[in-house]
């Protein structure tokens, strides 16, 4: 099974359980966040973790033995078209330059980490409007001479 199928299967199975990421991410133990990611085929399951996830969904074991297999993180796209997502690239192209400036004056030379990596997003009442909050947390990667 490829992990395009993986990605079908568990869309499809989540729309006829009708569950939440929040209680496929609870079934399998882990954040909806990591969750979402694995099974939009961008990151990787431990067998445990994808057993869970898939039996709660009633899914067989190919799509948990595809849910362990490490992805090919690429995209199609040079800068996405949907909404949400060229957004994101869209708060990256202004404030990148910027982002990067403090990283380095409060860190040094560096990046942050999209490995050792947590996020977490959530909603935040307010009378304008309500928001929506991301958290990107990242390791300090230092860079290293030789």
């Amino acid at each position: 099974m490829t992990k395009t199928e993986m990605r079908d299967a568990i869309l499809a199975a989540k729309k006829s359980k009708g569950m939440t990421w929040e209680a496929i991410a609870q079934a399998a133990d882990l954040s909806p966040e990591y969750v979402v990611s694995a099974c939009l085929g961008m990151n990787h399951l431990e067998a445990g973790n994808a057993e869970a996830l898939t039996s709660a969904l009633g899914l067989d074991a190919s799509v948990a033995m595809a849910l362990q297999e490490f992805p090919n993180k690429k995209w199609d796209q040079v800068v996405p078209t949907d909404p949400v997502i060229y957004r994101l690239y869209e708060i990256v192209g202004v404030y990148g330059e910027t982002i990067k400036e403090i990283i380095h004056e409060k860190f040094g030379d560096g990046i942050m980490s999209a490995i050792d990596f947590t996020k977490n997003i959530s909603r935040t009442e307010d009378p304008k409007g309500d928001r929506v909050k991301i958290v990107l947390d990242g390791t300090f990667l230092p860079c290293k001479t030789f």
